[in-house]
């Protein structure tokens, strides 16, 4: 099953977005601020994080770059939720690495077309990793010793 992780530290967002979850079949866990959501990660191990931006302990910023810049948390998909919209807001998520952005007040239907093909796109990715690694195992093998 899908698993999702919900990074906000405000309560009251963090219920609506998981209220809004539950037209898509995945399970769910919630990060109180940007540290709690790397710890989070390490033992959840989420396929997708929906992250705010401004949080205490480690911003949304933060998060994403630590989590883009290891190899083992690389492939999880990003999408920052704030309610900063200024261009520069927008610059700097893209340069942590996030994988989209969404702003505030969220609208029900786009957050779930972007939340579905986000999970779509990240099947797509982890397929691919499973071939190429695949075709590297059998390539090595058909090498004579």
């Amino acid at each position: 099953m899908t698993k999702i992780l919900i990074a906000d530290d405000n309560a009251a967002n963090r219920e609506l977005i998981e209220a809004y979850l539950t037209a898509i079949e995945c399970e769910t866990e919630m990060a109180v601020d940007g540290q709690d959501a790397l710890d989070k990660i390490a033992s959840f191990g989420p396929d997708l994080l929906l992250l705010d931006v401004m949080m205490p302990k480690l911003s949304g910023f933060e998060v994403c770059e630590q989590l883009k810049q290891n190899p083992e948390t690389s492939r999880i998909m990003v999408l920052m939720i704030t309610a900063l919209n200024e261009l520069g807001d927008v610059e700097r998520a893209v340069k942590a690495g996030t994988d989209d952005f969404l702003s505030k007040p969220i609208n029900k239907i786009e957050f779930l077309k972007r939340v579905e093909n986000m999970l779509r796109l990240k099947d797509v990715t982890d397929e691919n990793e499973r071939l190429r690694l695949y075709i590297r195992e059998i390539d090595g093998q058909a090498r004579p010793n």
